[in-house]
């Protein structure tokens, strides 16, 4: 039997890990600064592309003109305003370091050794363990930890997860996976609309009796069903490669792979329920919040995280 092999087996010696994982990582952030910015502008074009196909459906130019500023102004909110959104969608809460002196310490610390700003850092009354980290760039970051991550890992776990989360700020995964959360909430929301009205309200158009209408209408049903889907695949293509590289280099930040090993391995035992969960905002934690459901063959496959067994083997085959 095959064993599966990780980038990291084929890496001979501390070191030289270490200087193949900074390369990774500076790929990384260019290629997220690059997809951000295709991804802002595909969003343009296809919000633009839908208005226009729904002003051809309901027989109503205005619809089009809606569509353009729309766009435009979503994709201002989602760059500059999405880790508000996420923050509050989450009922995150910022904290003073009086209250979690331990815990700014060590965020603090890492911040130091990552040569990054020390975040911004908020608590989220949940007792499921998980964490992320958000905002659009190092100097407008923010990490939230739950009460339950807080409980039930020592020092040593706990500065595994947060050199994770400080990873991903430095990796500059933070601005793309947030804008994500807005994004793909807006596309499940008008695909829900479109629908509704598809299926409720009837198409209504003066060119019904040339048979336009039924072909755009056809078109239009068919692009709402697939939009939602797209955007999960959207979510499994940012997330999950992403996720082995912030377990690497969070673990080169702390020299300690066990410490998130360990974190990791609690965090997935955990079958506590998370009330705030939400498909939008899947991608963003540490380790899959949907805890505590049965999950299908089929649901598998849109995880939006790889699985915990695969990272723990990857960590551990981390030596410094």
């Amino acid at each position: 039997m095959s064993q599966r092999v990780t980038f990291f087996h084929l890496v001979p010696s501390p070191q030289i890990k270490q200087s193949f994982l900074c390369g990774l990582a500076a790929k990384c952030k260019n290629s997220n600064i690059r997809r951000t910015f295709i991804l802002i502008a595909a969003f343009l074009i296809g919000v633009i592309g839908i208005g226009w196909l729904f002003s051809r459906i309901y027989g109503n130019p205005s619809i089009l003109y809606f569509a353009v500023v729309f766009s435009l102004l979503m994709n201002v909110i989602s760059f500059w305003y999405s880790d508000k959104i996420v923050l509050a969608m989450t009922k995150a809460k910022p904290v003073e370091k009086k209250n979690y002196p331990e815990l700014f310490k060590i965020v603090g610390e890492l911040a130091k050794k990552a040569v990054l700003p020390a975040p911004k850092i908020y608590i989220i009354d949940e007792a499921q363990p998980n964490a992320f980290a958000t905002g659009r760039n190092s100097k407008h970051a923010a990490i939230a930890v739950t009460t339950g991550l807080l409980q039930r890992l020592n020092a040593k776990e706990l500065e595994g997860v947060l050199a994770h989360e400080l990873s991903h700020i430095a990796n500059r995964d933070i601005l793309i996976s947030t804008i994500v959360v807005v994004l793909v909430g807006f596309i499940s929301i008008v695909s829900d609309i479109f629908l509704r009205s598809a299926f409720f309200g009837g198409f209504r158009n003066r060119d019904n009796e040339r048979g336009g209408n039924q072909i755009f209408a056809v078109v239009g049903i068919i692009l709402a069903i697939v939009a939602p889907i797209s955007a999960m695949l959207i979510q499994l293509a940012i997330s999950r490669k992403r996720e082995f590289l912030a377990d690497a280099s969070g673990a080169v930040l702390t020299k300690n792979p066990s410490g998130l090993a360990s974190a990791l391995e609690k965090i997935s035992a955990s079958a506590i329920p998370m009330k705030i969960a939400n498909n939008a905002t899947a991608h963003l934690w540490v380790d899959n919040p949907f805890k505590g459901a049965k999950l299908s063959g089929i649901a598998k496959l849109f995880m939006t995280h790889p699985p915990v067994e695969e990272r723990i083997k990857a960590l551990e085959a981390l030596k410094f």
